[in-house]
């Protein structure tokens, strides 16, 4: 079994960094609860609705990273899934070295063949599909993990399989709210 993983919300519980960051970048006082919202439909849209400049995504990724090293965790039962799976790959709009670090942190590193960074290996922005497809040339991706729909919508147009992570507003074919749920939508997958 082969899976695809995004990073944010879907293997990290980021959201709170995302949403600190963004609100320190903003230099607003924002409801946070409402921050949480267009940050799960994506950066870009939160960037839009609350008036900040595209231009200061560096300097968000550097609040973010900032945030991310103290409070960002690995969603329970994690390591579970990660180590009954045969390839973890993961593409992520973060920095690969971020990622990388979060990953070492937890002693999570060595369950995943590559990182993906979109962005640092010259791929469009999710929901475009070049960085999926890359993936595909190296493996045969079972399953797309994630938590929003633009992680889902390229593994749709790829005919992957899909399975929605505490998000059950979005189109997928199996939806799980916590990691010890996983397994059994695992092996019904294999079974297909």
């Amino acid at each position: 079994m082969n899976i695809l993983w995004d990073f944010d919300g879907t293997l990290f519980d980021t959201y709170p960094s995302l949403v600190e960051g963004f609100v320190q970048l903003s230099k607003k006082e924002l409801d946070k609860r409402e921050v949480l919202k267009w940050l799960k439909i994506d950066s870009k849209t939160a960037f839009k609705h609350y008036g900040v400049d595209e231009n200061k995504r560096e300097e968000y990724q550097r609040l973010y990273n900032y945030y991310a090293k103290t409070t960002s965790r690995p969603f329970d039962y994690l390591e579970d899934v990660l180590s009954s799976v045969d390839n973890n790959i993961i593409v992520t709009h973060r920095e690969r070295e971020s990622t990388a670090a979060l990953l070492e942190k937890f002693q999570l590193k060595k369950y995943f063949t590559e990182i993906v960074s979109v962005e640092e290996d010259g791929f469009i922005r999710k929901p475009h599909i070049s960085s999926y497809k890359h993936v595909l040339e190296n493996y045969n991706i079972d399953l797309v993990v994630g938590d929003r729909e633009l992680d889902l919508i390229p593994a749709r147009q790829l005919n992957i399989k899909t399975v929605a992570f505490q998000n059950r507003n979005i189109e997928a074919d199996y939806y799980i709210d916590s990691y010890v749920d996983f397994l059994p939508v695992v092996l019904n997958t294999k079974s297909e």
